[in-house]
């Protein structure tokens, strides 16, 4: 008789015990992302189950969601007084790589990701590349931040060439846990599978928006060679020298 592996889910792989999530939308009321503050506590209720340790709360600033940083982190105390759990909970932001972030980066008035408050989380469109792309990144360098590449699986844009090259310019990639579980769709699944296989993928992150969510830590993963690549991953980003 043929006996075949099952395929373990993120929980059943103890993946979660002390997983930090560099990217989630629980900061209620500010984006698209959780609308009240008794949903981020169950939220983060189940993640204190589960033994997750620490907590990016990463809300979108962009043209469409232009959110303040002082009204982010005022929004942030709030959330943090109501909560009296064990995780560890810290603020910063995803940027979408647009005028809006432009003329932050260039003010200094930015919501830095990282224990050294020296990495910036962004994003771009999913279609096409932002004009002046690598000239930007250069840009976030030149201001004294790493960037970091917000689930680079996700945009069609990019071709593994792409990767390689942004990579090798010291942009860290955060791939989307979920995004291995086809959430996002065959291709992003792919190319998160072909970033962890390739020792691309620095971080990652939930990308949560709502309680709902929570019930992708326990979809089963597509194998096990999957599950060996992420959990290679070390949950403190390795700082460039």
């Amino acid at each position: 008789m043929l006996f075949f592996n099952r395929k373990k889910s993120l929980r059943e792989a103890e993946f979660t015990p002390g997983f930090t999530d560099w990217h989630s939308h629980i900061l209620p009321g500010v984006d698209d992302g959780v609308p009240s503050i008794e949903e981020s506590l169950e939220i983060l209720d189940r993640y204190a189950e589960m033994g997750v340790g620490k907590v990016w709360l990463t809300p979108h600033i962009m043209e469409d969601v232009p959110n303040a940083p002082d009204a982010l982190r005022a929004r942030f105390a709030e959330l943090k007084e109501a909560y009296s759990g064990p995780i560890e909970l810290r603020l910063a932001a995803e940027n979408m790589i647009d005028p809006l972030f432009e003329a932050r980066l260039a003010a200094g008035e930015l919501l830095p990701i990282g224990e050294h408050a020296d990495h910036l989380l962004v994003e771009t469109s999913y279609i096409n590349a932002p004009v002046h792309f690598r000239e930007l990144i250069r840009e976030i360098k030149r201001k004294g931040y790493f960037p970091i590449l917000a689930h680079p699986e996700r945009y069609r844009y990019m071709r593994e060439e792409d990767y390689l090259s942004l990579h090798g310019e010291d942009v860290k990639f955060q791939i989307n846990l979920f995004s291995l579980l086809g959430l996002y769709g065959p291709e992003a699944a792919r190319k998160a599978d072909w970033l962890l296989r390739q020792g691309l993928a620095d971080i990652a992150g939930s990308d949560i928006h709502k309680a709902s969510m929570l019930r992708f830590f326990d979809a089963p993963l597509p194998g096990g060679k999957t599950l060996k690549a992420l959990k290679r991953l070390s949950h403190p980003i390795n700082y460039p020298t």
